[in-house]
């Protein structure tokens, strides 16, 4: 009997042992992955935003693609926070929202070089902006986000920004003095509604119709696109296509929620941001040449001015703000003139 139950514990000691090194190599070099994984995106504007379309287009895409495995929802309207509590949401890797949508340029307060996309009168149509974003120039600064728990795997749409306001028609910068501007959380927009006369001010996307509602601002500047979406119309009288920056997207996963899909999965969910991606640019382009009639139907009074004058009084910005790209600035110029 004293024999029989000494080689009963040594067999459970070796069972509790190889089961150690078993767990031991399992949590090493292979990490399991997560199954059924659910993505959450975070976009700052409604539902009928261009850029929520393409999102849930791109959440259909990975669930068929997975079978189901991996799936994504789409939070618009700033359910998880405005666009710069999104951003510190993937640099802090507070796990509250996986993807987020948002200008390029909006990641200048973690990485400066990101506002080069987002320099005024950059560009002249879509396609030239869109050849940027997908540039090496532009993929140079975004390889730079990493190191925040960010990384690029596509280029949005956003259009080109224009401002509106209560206050008066503006037909040149002149007529941009001293108005209250909301802009969002990014320097280089403010820094060129400063150049054009008014005061920025930088205010959540998510508050910005009730501020504007309440006079709380005079105006704002956004493509035409979220203009009509988010029915700036019902709380602005004037809008004056400006085009004076091009509002790139980058559609960002945070690098914790990446190194969570297996290879097979981030390959599916690059492939389907690039495609919601082209569909998103298309939708842009086709709602910035209609929706002017639309904005003037709404009771919008539009002017479409001089933007040399513009382009002048915001020269300023890009030579102030060379010293903070450096090299990059002077590849930026060397794309724009083979361009």
């Amino acid at each position: 009997m004293e024999v029989t139950m000494k080689k009963l514990m040594k067999i459970i000691s070796l069972v509790f042992i190889s089961g150690i090194l078993i767990s031991g190599c399992g949590s090493g070099d292979t990490p399991k992955k997560a199954e059924n994984l659910v993505l959450k995106i975070g976009v700052s504007t409604g539902e009928s935003d261009p850029r929520n379309i393409a999102a849930k287009q791109f959440a259909d895409e990975i669930a068929e693609k997975t079978g189901g495995k991996l799936t994504a929802v789409v939070y618009p309207s700033g359910q998880l926070g405005g666009d710069a509590a999104l951003i510190d949401a993937l640099a802090t890797d507070s796990k509250k929202v996986d993807i987020i949508i948002t200008d390029a340029s909006n990641f200048a307060t973690y990485e400066p070089k990101m506002g080069i996309s987002a320099l005024p009168f950059l560009f002249e149509d879509f396609d030239t902006a869109w050849a940027f974003m997908d540039s090496a120039v532009e993929a140079e600064a975004e390889e730079l986000l990493l190191k925040n728990n960010m990384r690029v795997l596509a280029h949005y749409c956003n259009g080109f920004r224009c401002v509106t306001n209560s206050k008066n028609k503006i037909n040149s910068p002149a007529d941009m003095e001293g108005l209250l501007i909301r802009t969002p959380e990014n320097p280089v927009i403010m820094a060129t509604m400063t150049a054009l006369g008014a005061n920025p001010q930088p205010l959540s996307f998510a508050e910005l119709y009730p501020a504007l509602r309440q006079g709380t601002y005079d105006g704002q500047e956004n493509p035409i696109p979220v203009i009509y979406n988010n029915k700036l119309y019902e709380v602005q009288d004037y809008l004056a296509v400006t085009n004076h920056i091009y509002s790139g997207m980058c559609f960002t996963i945070s690098e914790s929620a990446w190194n969570r899909l297996t290879p097979e999965q981030q390959q599916i969910v690059e492939d389907a941001a690039l495609k919601s991606a082209e569909s998103d640019r298309k939708n842009n382009r086709e709602q910035t040449e209609t929706l002017l009639d639309s904005l003037r139907e709404e009771g919008m009074e539009i002017t479409e001015p001089d933007l040399g004058p513009f382009a002048e009084a915001t020269a300023t910005v890009l030579s102030e703000n060379a010293p903070i790209y450096g090299d990059l600035y002077d590849k930026m110029e060397a794309w724009r003139t083979e361009h």
